[in-house]
């Protein structure tokens, strides 16, 4: 059964209400108890928007209750850096370089990546990482 690493544009979108395919498939992953993983970049991302204090501190507790996955730091930003120049050597530029970070930590624990950013489906094409598509979004484990 593989792990899923949720990005956090997933996340926001979620906790704002919004209704996509990966916002049903995220609550499907939750209601049926399958191994949905976080990394310390997507619960820094997801806390950092959260203006409310109490809003902040449910939010934190909601998502230590899922399983963290933790890399040495320098280990991690060499990673995602090599990651980020093999695919620039193809061609393509990562806007946001903690989507490299993500990347990274999704290829290392083998992990499948829900996600609602551009970024993530080009680097897809040119390395390791797994993603979930809409065409696929029933996912079965």
């Amino acid at each position: 059964m593989n792990k899923v690493l949720v990005d956090t544009s997933v996340w926001i979108d979620a906790l704002n209400g919004c209704e996509t395919w990966q916002t049903k498939l995220l609550n499907q992953l939750i209601d049926a108890d399958e191994p949905i993983v976080l990394c310390p970049v997507i619960i820094q991302e997801i806390l950092q928007g959260i203006r409310e204090d109490k809003d902040f501190n449910v939010t934190k507790d909601s998502l230590s209750g899922f399983e963290l996955l933790y890399i040495e730091p320098l280990e991690a930003a060499y990673g995602a850096a090599s990651l980020y120049r093999s695919v620039r050597k193809k061609g393509i530029t990562i806007r946001k370089s903690n989507d490299c970070l993500i990347a990274f930590y999704s290829i290392f624990f083998k992990t499948v990546l829900l996600h609602n950013e551009e970024d993530f489906t080009k680097i897809a094409q040119h390395t390791l990482l797994k993603i979930l598509i809409e065409d696929s979004y029933e996912y079965n484990f």
